[in-house]
């Protein structure tokens, strides 16, 4: 599959720094684009991204890397922050879609864009939470699916209640 990386044109620095963040980008195979403020991820067959809603995103994070499944994080600002996970297998997933927009997760597929650092938003700067460095994969739909029903579930709740006290 060929990947495509569209730059802005300029001779700026910081247009050079950011051409080279596309390049790395895309040396990973992720198809990127960049725009006037910064770089976007356009999902396809191999990377999608499921955004977390807040309530559930430190949990999920934990738990993904409690059990060696955490894979790139995005940490998008605002009020409240947004974290969306980078994974992999969505066309054969529709089932831990489906559970996973049940809880409120938005799934970010089929050509849709994701904000990459250092992208410029309204309320700050994209930023990884666990950067693709750190993680040593892109993890499965379903793993993230995993997490979310452990995190959710009655019995995860009580745990995590019990170690914060």
């Amino acid at each position: 599959m060929e990947k495509t990386v569209r730059t802005t044109s300029g001779t700026s620095l910081l247009d050079r720094d950011l051409t080279a963040t596309a390049d790395g980008y895309s040396d990973r195979g992720w198809n990127v684009a960049t725009t006037a403020n910064g770089i976007s991820l356009i999902t396809d067959a191999d990377v999608a991204g499921i955004e977390i809603p807040a309530e559930h995103a430190d949990a999920v994070r934990h738990y993904m890397r409690a059990n060696q499944m955490v894979g790139p994080v995005i940490e998008l600002p605002g009020t409240p922050s947004r974290e969306i996970h980078l994974v992999t297998g969505i066309a054969n997933a529709s089932m831990a879609i489906a559970a996973l927009r049940a809880i409120g997760a938005i799934v970010h597929m089929d050509g849709a864009g994701i904000p990459l650092p250092p992208t410029q938003l309204v309320a700050g700067s994209a930023r990884w939470s666990v950067s693709p460095e750190e993680s040593r994969w892109l993890p499965p739909v379903v793993a993230v699916g995993a997490a979310v029903r452990a995190v959710t579930s009655a019995r995860w709740s009580e745990s995590a209640r019990r170690v914060a006290s």
